[in-house]
């Protein structure tokens, strides 16, 4: 790539960037009036939160809808379009509608306008135009401040779309804290997400049982160093005929084992493990496994009920998780 490219592109990036940060200023001078009571009927509103739009409107619009769905509002995005094909038959008469669209004039919203209006639903317009048949018949009415378009001709809608997209998320958080959504509650429509795992997850979903590394007391050191190696856990628990955890010994313990003998043929597994090992219970959740790993400053948990081995959860599986 030549300078003279690398200049221009460089040149066409900053112009886009400045013409659409300055267009994301100017929404701090909407009329918060006009915001309020918009989102004050969406709080209020019984049924669902419709999103309708055409072109790029209707892409933030499914965004839009996406946000308000995983934040607490139930939200369904409608395609103007569709909506005079037969799809006007999913707005029930408790919905909001809201509808983007930066001239507030395109056909199909105006006809669309026109039916709602005759059933008396409830309508809100986000739009760039005062004097627009949008803006002049909804009943809530959210003008945005009007810019140039980041593209040279200004006619590609970029610094609108920007304006809507960051409108719509000011909407979102807004009608989120009013309902008072809270951690949890997201972690409920987000349960494969991090901050779900760290809600939902229990050791037991993610704790190994199979092949558990687990000896007698009276075992040799010889099949100590075997189950360890074959648990690839780091560790193995020492129990009786009862399956009861009597201790512990880590690949540390036989570390610091050889340090202080040089004959262990007749030591036991009895001997040399740590007793009252730190465990945790299957029903325990995953990110207080690995507080109390953490804290004790171990790779590895014990997990046991009532005294009984029931498996062994290693830092490792919390990491591929994505907890941490």
């Amino acid at each position: 790539m030549t300078d003279h490219i690398y200049q221009k592109i460089r040149q066409s990036a900053e112009r886009v960037l400045e013409i659409e940060l300055n267009a994301v200023k100017l929404l701090k001078d909407i009329d918060f009036e006009a915001f309020s009571q918009l989102c004050n009927a969406l709080f209020e509103a019984k049924g669902k939160i419709i999103v309708t739009g055409i072109g790029k409107s209707a892409i933030i619009a499914q965004k839009f809808v996406s946000t308000l769905n995983s934040t607490g509002s139930r939200a369904q995005f409608i395609h103007a379009a569709d909506a005079l094909h037969g799809d006007l038959g999913m707005i029930q008469k408790e919905d909001a509608v809201i509808m983007l669209s930066n001239s507030g004039s395109t056909p199909e919203l105006k006809v669309l306008l026109s039916v709602l209006k005759q059933n008396n639903y409830q309508i809100a317009a986000i739009t760039s135009k005062a004097n627009s048949t949008l803006a002049k018949q909804a009943n809530y009415t959210l003008l945005l401040p009007e810019s140039r378009e980041a593209c040279p001709n200004n006619l590609a809608p970029t610094a609108s779309t920007t304006m809507q997209l960051v409108i719509c998320d000011a909407i979102a958080v807004a009608l989120l804290e009013l309902r008072g959504f809270t951690q949890e509650d997201f972690a409920q429509t987000h349960p494969a997400g991090a901050l779900g795992k760290k809600v939902y997850l229990r050791v037991e979903d993610l704790m190994s049982d199979s092949s558990i590394p687990s000896i007698a007391p009276e075992s040799s050191v010889e099949q100590v160093i075997i189950s360890i190696s074959g648990g690839r856990m780091g560790a193995t628990a020492v129990c009786n005929a009862n399956n009861e955890v009597l201790g512990i010994i880590t690949d540390g313990d036989l570390r610091r084992m050889m340090e202080k003998t040089k004959d262990y043929s007749n030591l036991k597994a009895g001997e040399i493990m740590s007793e009252n090992p730190v465990h945790i219970e299957p029903e325990e959740l995953v990110v207080d496994a690995f507080a109390l790993m953490k804290e004790r400053k171990i790779s590895q948990l014990i997990v046991a009920k009532n005294g009984q081995l029931k498996g062994f959860l290693h830092l490792q599986d919390i990491i591929r998780e994505g907890i941490i």
